[in-house]
């Protein structure tokens, strides 16, 4: 039989880990938390998918709507076609995946704010879960800017473009159905600048004599931002999205002035 040696009464416990193995544990606890909060957020995208999927199908057609709210359908042929095999299916798919991040955007919001929560004070978690219905009131009146403003304005200028007795202006599912989620999505991203403003002065990462004194720096990124992301790139629509994010960006500026601040 092996022998075994046993510690004495007076043997001293093996050194504690130094600050470089508790720095590393940190880091990978924080990181199985963000794939858990990426998790659950992304099971909320997919059950708000599932409702997406109920509102393609009749008898609510939501593609239907939206080629019907900005095509012209009267033209005694389809406004659009779908010219792969599987172009139609994707599309649908496209429409009910958007819909998935729009209904599931409070679980996205929750979850992001969930991560960042628990690093603050009693009193201001709640201020932050305060904000959240107005997070959520920014991204719907973003969708409908964009409903109502912004993809009426930029379908109208892409499809009436060029000569018409030439051209047939008939584009496909695919493209159309990704340029007007695409723009819906952003217009709900862009609205929530404000609250984001907001957060971040609340936590103290920027001021509002800095985010005063950065104006001029704040014009040129929207006008770059709006640049990249507008489908058409002409200064119509350019503007449509550059001037709301300027305007938005002064309201998170007057926002920011009555965020308390932490010690």
């Amino acid at each position: 039989m092996a022998h075994v040696t046993r510690p004495q009464s007076g043997s001293v416990d093996p050194a504690p880990a130094d600050d470089a193995d508790v720095a590393h544990m940190s880091v990978i606890a924080h990181l199985k938390e963000l794939r858990m909060r990426l998790s659950r957020a992304m099971i909320g995208v997919l059950l708000g998918m599932g409702v997406g999927v109920f509102l393609i199908s009749p008898p609510v057609n939501l593609v239907d709507i939206i080629i019907r709210a900005f095509l012209v359908t009267d033209r005694g042929y389809p406004p659009v076609q779908a010219v792969g095999t599987a172009e139609a299916f994707t599309s649908y798919m496209t429409v009910a995946l958007a819909v998935g991040f729009i209904l599931g955007m409070p679980v996205i919001v929750y979850e992001l704010l969930a991560f960042i929560v628990p690093a603050l004070e009693h009193h201001e978690q709640r201020i932050l879960s305060r904000a959240l219905p107005f997070i959520m009131l920014f991204f719907l009146t973003g969708l409908l800017f964009g409903w109502f403003v912004t993809v009426p304005v930029a379908i109208r200028f892409l499809t009436s473009f060029g000569n018409p007795e030439l051209i047939a202006n008939q584009p496909s599912l695919s493209n159309f159905l990704h340029t007007v989620t695409f723009l819906l999505l952003v217009n709900g991203v862009i609205f929530e600048m404000p609250i984001i403003i907001f957060t971040l002065a609340f936590l103290g990462l920027v001021q509002v004599h800095q985010l005063s004194g950065y104006r001029r720096y704040a014009i040129v990124i929207i006008a770059i931002v709006a640049a990249v992301i507008t489908p058409t790139g002409d200064p119509i629509n350019l503007m449509l999205l550059a001037l709301p994010m300027y305007l938005l960006y002064e309201f998170g500026i007057f926002l920011a002035r009555f965020a308390p601040r932490r010690e």
